[in-house]
């Protein structure tokens, strides 16, 4: 009987720093042989493809557009990782080629075409095709473990939660790309582009948001359209509260941390790791008296122990092995061999924009904003704007 791997042919569309992170990702997975590599810019292109030849695979093409690519190459996965005002537009394209799809994140700089890109997901997993959008921090051991919990009632109920992402971007990276900083290509500043895995993660965690009121401000950077600091708080259907943070201004960069708060449990996750756990025992948890035990009792180390990973998994630099993505990657290539829909949907990524549009949204009117609203489209009129960060009375 034969042992030989089926082998999944994979396009990239994009071939900058993120391209080169997916293909990274791909080339640890035995299934997945890139074979295409589509980039408007030809020296983009043929420097990848060199770097993925000198690493010991075969050289792939390269072309223009993605229409090039499915006429002279062997395509059965394109990856979605060019500039985030494209997303949707490529993912259709290669849908309706009959291609399965991973976009990279956000889904898409706005809701305009949301309602497209659903159905044609839905009727493309109807044949048998996978549509996935990356949020790589699902699969982290950290997040696994507490997804864990909250669906199994650990935690009680899920009381309120603290999001933080604390990173620093210089001037010269907003300006080494005259698509980054602009609502048009970027669709938002560090909300959207750097915050959007965590507010995934926000949701994915307390479920349904219903409501958020927000600030947004450019505090720390020039000629940028979009914001570098947000502060937020939002509702969720079960009650619920969060308040969200996020900012590429907190020189010189502290790590994204992630607090789930719950009447019989609470974790914290802090630079992707699992820094805190701790759950009541269901016979009586005779530990936390009635003040508390005020960060005691860390039970991290022993959920962890539940999800064991392979020793290559860990400690090593995300820069240079892209472990959240390769996870993710096993999980699509997974789906696609099952037959069954990814781990990651782009229902999700839809709630999860719309959540970030609802945030610059009321950022924008200054009053808090029903997410139920954005998404059925009251607000697509609202041209979003940025604070400069001084305080003006606001009159009635």
């Amino acid at each position: 009987m034969s042992t030989e791997i089926p082998i999944i042919n994979v396009a990239i569309a994009g071939c900058g720093t993120i391209g080169r992170t997916h293909a990274a990702a791909v080339g640890e997975l035995p299934e997945l042989r890139v074979t295409a590599l589509v980039d408007e810019i030809p020296e983009a292109a043929d420097a990848l493809a060199q770097e993925i030849a000198d690493g010991g695979s075969a050289k792939p093409a390269t072309f223009r557009t993605l229409g090039e690519a499915f006429a002279s190459a062997d395509v059965d996965l394109v990856i979605i990782a060019t500039p985030s005002g494209l997303h949707i537009q490529q993912a259709l394209e290669v849908l309706d080629a009959g291609k399965h799809v991973v976009i990279e994140k956000p889904l898409d700089v706005n809701l305009d075409h949301a309602d497209e890109i659903v159905a044609a997901a839905k009727a493309a997993e109807a044949k048998g095709l996978v549509a996935s959008v990356i949020s790589q921090h699902r699969f982290d051991p950290a997040s696994v473990v507490v997804d864990q919990a909250r669906r199994e009632g650990r935690f009680g109920r899920l009381t309120s939660a603290i999001a933080s992402v604390s990173w620093y971007r210089s001037q010269g990276y907003y300006d080494s790309g005259a698509w980054r900083g602009t609502w048009a290509m970027d669709g938002g500043g560090a909300v959207m582009n750097q915050g959007v895995h965590t507010v995934d993660l926000l949701l994915w965690f307390l479920g349904r948001p219903v409501e958020i009121s927000a600030k947004t401000a450019l505090l720390a950077h020039t000629d940028l359209e979009v914001e570098d600091t947000a502060v937020a708080t939002l509702t969720f259907e079960s009650g619920a509260l969060a308040v969200l943070h996020a900012t590429t201004a907190a020189y010189p960069g502290l790590t994204v941390r992630l607090q789930v708060m719950g009447s019989k449990g609470s974790a914290v996750i802090d630079n992707d790791s699992l820094e805190y756990f701790h759950a009541a025992d269901p016979n009586g948890d005779a530990d936390s008296g009635p003040m508390g035990i005020r960060g005691g009792g860390n039970q991290a180390e022993e959920e962890l122990a539940k999800f064991p990973e392979p020793p290559q998994q860990t400690n090593l630099d995300p820069t240079v092995y892209p472990a959240g993505h390769i996870r993710q990657y096993r999980d699509v290539v997974d789906a696609i061999q099952q037959g069954r829909p990814a781990g990651v949907t782009v229902q999700d990524a839809v709630t999860a924009l719309a959540t970030v549009r609802a945030l610059y949204v009321s950022a924008t009117l200054g009053r808090p904003v029903l997410i139920a609203d954005v998404l059925a489209g009251k607000y697509n009129d609202v041209e979003v704007r940025t604070g400069n960060g001084h305080f003006e009375e606001v009159t009635a």
